[in-house]
């Protein structure tokens, strides 16, 4: 590809914050046509790059060019201008507005002379576009009461409003499931062969090698190298990216015989309904299932966040009733939650404070907090998970997701749980992350942790799971062991069976935000 032709060049961007550069001198070139990966790991300077490809702040040093033509880009606006558009993966939508007023936000048509908002002619605008992206999408539907992937839709609609040449996504997928990441590919494929320029970030190397003709890899700020996709292996750029080979593959079972918990006819009263399995000590349990299949409550049932309506749960042969989550911390069952900033995290507080949460009588002595000892604990055990940086005394919300997950990991090995129940434990990791998640998993269970972990991630199921159980409308509709754990056997019980396709092609689970 001459670089003459290149639709964006970017050549010598820097950008510094107090203490810290974002950006070093890093050059690369997408073509016009092309799906150009953006990879790295979190911290590595993709979103920093992106906003200044989107001018929400300026470079230090450095240029922009677009179709070899320097551009000044001084403002969100002036991006716009120059045909740049992001798809954020915080969709910027308004919910109560239609999906017209959404596409014409800022820029209405307006008619009498500019005081009135001419709503026929945006819906008729907006069809228009839609019609070539999602003719279901009905523009004057609110957007409060359209799909994830369809609000998505709306965004790219917008873009093309603008008539964006340059369309930059940020981790677009992190809310979709399976069959609409295949339909945004689609969609992908189809702006390509129009001649518009995608760059396309995400943390799911799948989806790079599904959609990417090309990508370049960020580390520390830095350029790494820019390679083909159909010429080079995930492996290579897994390490690229990392600065080191991490481990993607190679489960090591230490499960044993002994059985740590058992549940059996759980029940909520509403989705969940005559549902058990049992979990061994040592053992790592996969639980598998579609949107709404009823993975998350039922842990959380066993985590007594919801009260069981029918149901026994029997952990180390004793029969327990919990009322509230603190009666399953004292039986020593852990959850580490799908909403990790929501649920699993005070960001204001320090991660040696967020470390003490469900054990803080461990470490305070007539009702005050013994810090030294608490700091001491916390040091050590964020050594053992190496937390970046090794600060414990830092608010968890300033570090990556990956490091507040360690330390929400920390957390339970402080109170001193031998039940681990994992709820998408790598949603939203880079990586080197997530190789480090997976590690510490299979450290635990090597512990004699007894351990269940829920994903939507295929890829992640089969990791690290000795057994799997497939979930279907609120029961488990399959225990899958061995050589029986595999893509279609997974996705064949998932299904149900009034909506399964063909045995000879078994749909896909899907992934998931919320259960």
């Amino acid at each position: 590809m001459a670089e003459a032709t290149a639709r964006l060049r970017l050549e010598g961007i820097q950008k510094s914050f107090p203490g810290i550069k974002a950006l070093d001198d890093v050059s690369f070139s997408v073509m016009p046509g092309e799906v150009h990966g953006l990879l790295g790991e979190n911290g590595a300077g993709k979103s920093t790059m992106l906003n200044i490809l989107s001018a929400v702040f300026a470079a230090n040093a450095g240029r922009i060019l677009i179709d070899g033509t320097p551009v000044n880009l001084t403002d969100p606006k002036s991006a716009r201008a120059a045909g740049i558009a992001m798809i954020h993966q915080e969709l910027q939508l308004i919910p109560a507005l239609t999906v017209a007023q959404n596409i014409f936000l800022g820029r209405p048509l307006s008619k009498a002379g500019g005081l009135l908002v001419d709503r026929r002619a945006q819906e008729a605008r907006a069809r228009a576009i839609l019609a070539d992206l999602d003719p279901a999408i009905e523009p004057s539907r609110p957007v409060s009461e359209l799909k994830v992937a369809q609000q998505q839709i709306v965004e790219i609609a917008r873009a093309l409003l603008d008539d964006a040449r340059i369309i930059a996504m940020d981790e677009p997928t992190s809310s979709l499931t399976p069959p609409e990441f295949d339909n945004l590919a689609a969609l992908i494929e189809k702006l390509a062969g129009q001649g518009k320029s995608i760059i396309y970030v995400s943390h799911k190397m799948n989806e790079v090698f599904r959609v990417c003709d090309r990508a370049t890899v960020l580390r520390d700020g830095r350029f790494v190298t820019t390679v083909t996709i159909a010429e080079t292996s995930e492996a290579e750029i897994i390490a690229r990216m990392v600065g080191r080979d991490v481990q993607t593959e190679g489960h090591v079972s230490h499960a044993t015989d002994e059985v740590a918990l058992s549940v059996s006819d759980l029940g909520d009263g509403r989705l969940i309904s005559g549902a058990g399995f049992t979990l061994h000590k040592g053992e790592v349990l996969g639980v598998a299932g579609l949107v709404g299949s009823g993975r998350t409550e039922m842990l959380r049932l066993v985590a007594g966040i919801d009260r069981a309506s029918t149901g026994t749960i029997v952990k180390d042969g004793r029969t327990c009733h919990f009322r509230s989550p603190r009666d399953a911390i004292h039986a020593g069952i852990g959850l580490v939650p799908e909403e990790r900033k929501k649920d699993g995290i005070v960001r204001d507080r320090s991660v040696a404070s967020n470390i003490a949460l469900p054990c803080m009588e461990t470490f305070s002595s007539f009702g005050l907090i013994r810090r030294k000892a608490l700091r001491k604990e916390a040091t050590a055990l964020m050594e053992q998970m190496h937390l970046r940086p090794p600060d414990v005394d830092r608010a968890i919300g300033l570090f990556s997701g990956g490091n507040q997950q360690k330390a929400i990991i920390g957390r339970w090995l402080a109170a001193d749980v031998d039940i681990l129940l994992f709820d998408e434990p790598t949603r939203g990791i880079d990586i080197g992350a997530k190789s480090e998640i997976y590690e510490l998993i299979e450290t635990l269970a090597a512990a004699g942790k007894a351990i269940v972990v829920v994903s939507s991630e295929m890829t992640e199921i089969l990791r690290v799971s000795d057994r799997v159980v497939v979930m279907r409308e609120g029961r488990i509709a399959a225990t899958l062991s061995g050589d029986e754990i595999t893509e279609g056997r997974i996705a064949a019980h998932a299904i149900p069976q009034s909506k399964a396709r063909a045995p000879q092609e078994p749909p896909q689970p899907q992934e998931a935000h919320h259960d």
